[in-house]
């Protein structure tokens, strides 16, 4: 039996595929090892319907896990749910602290008065448009 090239092709192709497959499969068992080992109680986490709380209790005979989204009020949820472990980033602090704060740009929603932002040596507007209509209407 001979092995034509596009047959060859074939098996190339599907033993990259195969490859793939297994290595996505390791990576996301990866990825869910350490997700499980940062979920402990103190943390704050985001749940997969995208409520933000933190973790009061743990139960790991049940799965269930406590989640206070707010003072006073805790969910129960189950353990898979609990989908990532929210670490504030170092660019949202320097975003936020007033030492970044730039005072020569106006605050958002913040008026600007464009009387002072004009210069004194531009030539003025002549007339109004309502002015030039009752002109408009005195030569008639």
């Amino acid at each position: 039996m001979t092995l034509d090239p596009l047959t060859i092709g074939m098996l190339v192709v599907l033993a990259v595929l195969v490859f793939f497959m297994f290595r996505n499969s390791r990576k996301r068992q990866r990825d869910a090892q350490e997700l499980q080992s940062k979920v402990a109680v103190g943390a704050e986490v985001m749940t997969n319907f995208g409520v933000y709380g933190t973790i009061l209790a743990i139960d790991e005979e049940e799965n269930k896990v406590l989640v206070e989204t707010s003072p006073g009020t805790v969910l129960t949820v189950h353990r898979q749910t609990v989908t990532r472990v929210v670490t504030p980033s170092p660019l949202a602090e320097i975003e936020t602290s007033p030492d970044h704060i730039d005072e020569s740009e106006p605050a958002y929603g913040e008026r600007i008065d464009d009387a002072a932002d004009t210069s004194t040596d531009a030539p003025a507007a002549d007339t109004s448009a309502a002015d030039k209509t009752d002109k408009k209407k005195g030569d008639e």
